[in-house]
């Protein structure tokens, strides 16, 4: 029985930890194997002017605190008041926790709200999950927006690379991705309504649903909506500024306008749906194909995609070792205070 369980804990950590850095690694190889890193090196040392850079990392420290002050709204509505610099710290965190493990941040953030205010685990993570779900929409409104803005652009493309359109076709008319699709459809159902423990995943459902439902009728829903706009506002923005920083995206911009810094962060958010650690990987060829559709060569491609992804990596890891600093003073002022109280 221990042997089974100890098998068990091992594939899943596999699933967990191993794959989304054997993607991250697989895909930093093919994008970069035949690159020439004297190059674009070069590129980044004598052609970058790093003030954007700081712009952007600037940018993506307001976002953050704006996601924050977002999630406050939500867990309000639920009864849960927690401080501002708590719910930053608890962003901060998710961020510094999926770079070392892909996904479990968000896990880690409500545990770290419901065990700093003393709630329901169930709740707060149903309130996270409708706080993602408005970012998944809100990607969903901006490709429709950035595809039919960018539509000319992308024919002309594809009008010249015969391949890409059709390896695009036999994909989407692919019946194995669709046979997949439903046979995860199939696989949910059964599990929710057949298996035996299916009462346990509905009580554990409507848990969730009843944090994700409180966006529905909670006090400062319009102010709600305003830091949806304002935390995706400045994701692009981190992104735009960034343009200026290089020459050949300097030009791009010139030629093409704001389309293309839109079509770039387009794909680029749909990357970060790919299982890996913190992006790395899946972001930069993301990044790499959309400035090819600009012409843009690959080595000065690959040296904006990694300036900018490991820019904002790093700050991540100073914000990170940040939080948690901060978060075991916080714990240690909580004891300080509970042992006053309870002498």
């Amino acid at each position: 029985m221990a042997l089974t369980i100890s098998h068990k804990v091992g594939i899943r950590d596999i699933l967990k930890y191993v794959v989304p850095l054997i993607v991250s690694v697989g895909l930093c190889w093919l994008l970069f194997h035949d690159i020439d890193f004297g190059a674009m090196i070069d590129i980044v040392r004598h052609e970058c002017s790093y003030g954007w850079i700081v712009l952007c990392m600037c940018i993506a420290v307001l976002s953050h605190v704006f996601r924050a002050m977002r999630w406050g709204i939500q867990l309000r509505a639920l009864g849960i008041d927690a401080p501002l610099y708590v719910l930053v710290y608890s962003i901060f965190g998710t961020y510094a926790v999926n770079l070392v493990f892909p996904r479990l941040g968000e896990v880690w953030r409500c545990g770290y709200i419901a065990g700093r205010q003393q709630a329901r685990f169930a709740p707060v993570f149903g309130s996270m999950v409708a706080d993602r779900l408005a970012d998944t929409c809100t990607v969903g409104l901006i490709v429709v927006l950035t595809f039919i803005l960018a539509a000319p652009q992308l024919s002309r493309f594809l009008a010249g690379n015969s391949e890409s359109y059709a390896s695009l076709t036999h994909l989407l008319l692919s019946p194995w991705l669709w046979g997949a699709f439903a046979a995860a459809l199939i696989v949910g159902w059964y599990l929710i309504v057949r298996s035996r423990f299916g009462a346990k995943i509905r009580e554990a459902l409507k848990e969730l649903w009843r944090g994700f439902a409180v966006v529905l009728h909670m006090p400062g829903r319009g102010r709600w909506i305003l830091l949806v706009f304002a935390v995706w506002a400045c994701y692009f923005l981190q992104l735009y500024v960034t343009f200026y920083a290089f020459p050949f995206t300097r030009e791009v911009l010139a030629e093409n306008g704001i389309t293309a810094a839109l079509v770039t962060f387009v794909l680029s958010s749909i990357s970060m749906g790919v299982p890996s650690n913190g992006g790395i990987g899946p972001w930069q060829w993301a990044v790499m194909i959309a400035l090819g559709f600009y012409g843009v060569a690959r080595e000065p491609a690959a040296a904006f995609a990694n300036l900018v992804l490991g820019s904002n990596t790093l700050l991540i890891i100073l914000l990170g070792l940040i939080t948690f600093a901060g978060i075991a003073l916080d714990r240690k002022h909580i004891k300080k205070i509970n042992t006053n109280h309870n002498p």
